[in-house]
């Protein structure tokens, strides 16, 4: 009878260990390929519904954000209009925010005239560790979509 009481607790507990052990699943780190395909897709959007609809969505919705990759989007001046992974940074300017090895990426990021590649170190959205990230870049009129 003792056994049978200690029956919940054990499945109990073996569905935590067996959650934890999901949570400690790494995500899928995305390619430089798909970082790309999302960033043209992300552009073409941008230019079907505008900056006001486009960088709502960017930034709130989940439909541009997959593990470690998201859109983001800021203006010729370096302020940021959109942020998938940190919506706090919307209406900041980065232009001269270094990362963490202190290269002021938004410079290169700004001098793009069509589409390029930047890399920097950014804090990753799944582990929350500074790493080295690359992005795909597209100029949009004013604006350069990450």
């Amino acid at each position: 009878m003792k056994a049978l009481a200690k029956l919940p607790a054990l499945m109990v507990a073996a569905a935590l260990v067996i959650g934890l052990a999901a949570c400690g699943k790494s995500e899928k780190t995305a390619t430089p390929d798909d970082a790309k395909a999302m960033a043209l897709k992300a552009a073409a959007y941008l230019k079907e519904v505008g900056p006001e609809k486009a960088f709502d969505a960017f930034t709130n919705s989940p439909d541009w954000k997959n593990g470690d990759l998201y859109v983001w989007a800021d203006d010729k001046n370096g302020v940021s209009v959109a942020h998938g992974f940190q919506p706090e940074l919307v209406g900041t300017n980065e232009l001269d925010v270094p990362d963490a090895d202190g290269k002021y990426y938004m410079h290169d990021v700004v001098a793009i005239e069509d589409q390029g590649w930047v890399d920097y170190k950014w804090k990753s959205p799944t582990t929350g560790e500074i790493v080295p990230k690359t992005s795909y870049i597209v100029h949009v009129g004013d604006y350069f979509i990450g």
